[in-house]
């Protein structure tokens, strides 16, 4: 923003101003108030004008619009900033684009955000926030690519070809001739957005919540940032639950060699990552009949409220992936035991629902309950924008209206479906009601796993043999390295 206030110290100024005008903005006229303020132009350094509107996006949250215009030399600027705080995890959204419509998906794009063509492996780091579509991100970067392209073809033309030849295959994916091509955007603050598609299918769209790192913090101005890690006290407020019946006997577990009792609760020092303070994370190994042992995670913070579960999957890598198709028939079906790892993509093709692996993160619930987390949060990141997303289309809006009719129906079991379960490690678990004997009603198989699924979880770059020795594993064999 070429302006010398910036939008986020124009908050703590402005914060009577846009509580007034967001207070107006449902007044009798219905018309939005924008604020002027005088500001810097950094161009020829004469006074401009910065005008704000505060306002809503449907399928979003609250956002301050900002524009400025300088009259002296005529330069012109927008953008967009978030209204409300930094989320507490961040956030990456990947959408393929497969038709001429998935190019005008709706697109909020931060000022910390990451955006990268995929296909191409070209990134766009963080700037200006932006409020547009697929289609105009794309022409935004092929024309900030063509800026000084006539200089660079005299003084370097070799770096002048490569670029070109970049642009106009932006130009081409940005107009519909170069399809499919798939996007990404990764936003550590979660203040970003991608419009989901109407029709789901495997592969399309994602969106996965992640804890930010360290690093990530310290960029966003959170936390302690003189390299010296705060004092964790271990505070012994806990109260019993459902969930944990039993009061940690064993507060932290120092010792590789000390054996982790079933059912036990153990709890071990940790960073919130919403707002980097001290917490504690609260650990149980539990046994799943006739599968496997696990690890349920619970992490609380009493600072800022955080909250997180998660369960996690031990043992080795085995040397087929699993694929669990359940046929959903009864009510009573809806009350089995699913575990969901993140590693596991989830599918139901009657209701054209497809979640990809780590959307969810690792989940011990039941068929009911996933499949109403899977609608809640869907439909959150859609409707809740506190006026029921009015700008929307209308056979869009029927078509959302209609896939989630049709899951709350599958919830209450009105409709019968089939759940798939893929999870290359073979992590996932889905209950079997005749066990040990087989169910008729449910379908467990290996399959091999794809290159891709090889290279996505680092199975190809796993040494288990002659690791002690130095040795150098090639396509053709093994080698001594030493």
């Amino acid at each position: 923003m070429a302006q010398q206030i910036k939008a986020q110290d124009l908050f703590e100024d402005m914060g009577r101003k846009v509580a007034e005008a967001s207070a107006r903005e449902g007044g009798e006229d219905g018309t939005k108030v924008v604020d002027e303020i005088e500001s810097l132009c950094m161009n020829c350094h004469e006074d401009g004008t910065t005008r704000l509107l505060l306002t809503k996006i449907p399928y979003f949250r609250e956002i301050v619009i900002m524009s400025f215009d300088c009259p002296h030399c005529h330069f012109k600027n927008s953008e967009i900033q978030p209204a409300g705080e930094i989320q507490q995890r961040g956030v990456k959204f990947s959408l393929r684009i497969d038709f001429d419509e998935d190019l005008s998906q709706q697109i909020i794009k931060s000022d910390t955000a990451v955006f990268r063509i995929e296909d191409i492996d070209l990134e766009i780091p963080p700037g200006r926030g932006q409020l547009t579509n697929v289609e105009g991100i794309l022409a935004m970067v092929a024309g900030d690519l063509e800026q000084k392209q006539d200089e660079r073809k005299e003084l370097v033309p070799e770096i002048y070809e490569k670029i070109e030849e970049i642009i106009q295959t932006v130009k081409q994916m940005s107009s519909g001739a170069r399809l499919p091509f798939t996007i990404t955007i990764d936003d550590p603050t979660g203040n970003s957005s991608v419009e989901p598609p109407t029709q789901l299918t495997s592969g399309k769209y994602s969106r996965h919540e992640y804890p930010r790192t360290a690093a990530q913090n310290e960029a966003l101005g959170l936390g302690d940032t003189s390299g010296e890690a705060p004092p964790i006290d271990m505070r012994p407020e806990y109260h019993t639950t459902q969930m944990y019946p039993e009061m940690p006997t064993q507060p932290m577990v120092n010792n590789v060699d000390d054996e982790i009792v079933e059912n036990q609760v153990y709890s071990f020092p940790a960073s919130c990552p919403g707002c980097t303070k001290s917490c504690t994370t609260n650990m149980k190994m539990v046994n799943i009949p006739h599968f496997k042992q696990v690890i349920l995670m619970s992490t609380v913070c009493d600072h800022c409220g955080y909250r997180s579960n998660e369960v996690k999957t031990g043992g080795e890598v085995p040397e087929k992936g699993r694929r669990i198709t359940l046929s959903v028939n009864t009510k009573e079906d809806l009350s089995r035991d699913i575990l969901k790892a993140e590693s596991c993509a989830m599918s139901c093709p009657e209701l054209n629902l497809s979640v990809e692996p780590g959307t969810l993160g690792g989940r011990f619930t039941t068929i009911e309950g996933i499949l109403t987390q899977v609608r809640d949060d869907l439909r959150s990141s859609i409707f809740d924008t506190g006026d029921g997303g009015d700008s929307m289309d209308t056979t869009t809006k029927e078509k959302w209206d209609s896939f989630f009719d049709k899951l709350s129906a599958a919830i209450r079991g009105e409709v019968k479906f089939t759940m798939i379960l893929e999870d290359p490690l073979a992590s996932s678990y889905v209950q079997s009601l005749t066990a040990p004997e087989p169910d008729s009603q449910m379908k467990v198989e290996g399959y091999e796993r794809t290159d891709e699924e090889e290279e996505h979880l680092g199975l190809k770059d796993i040494k288990t043999e002659g690791y002690e020795k130095g040795e150098a594993v090639t396509n053709g064999g093994t080698t001594n390295g030493t």
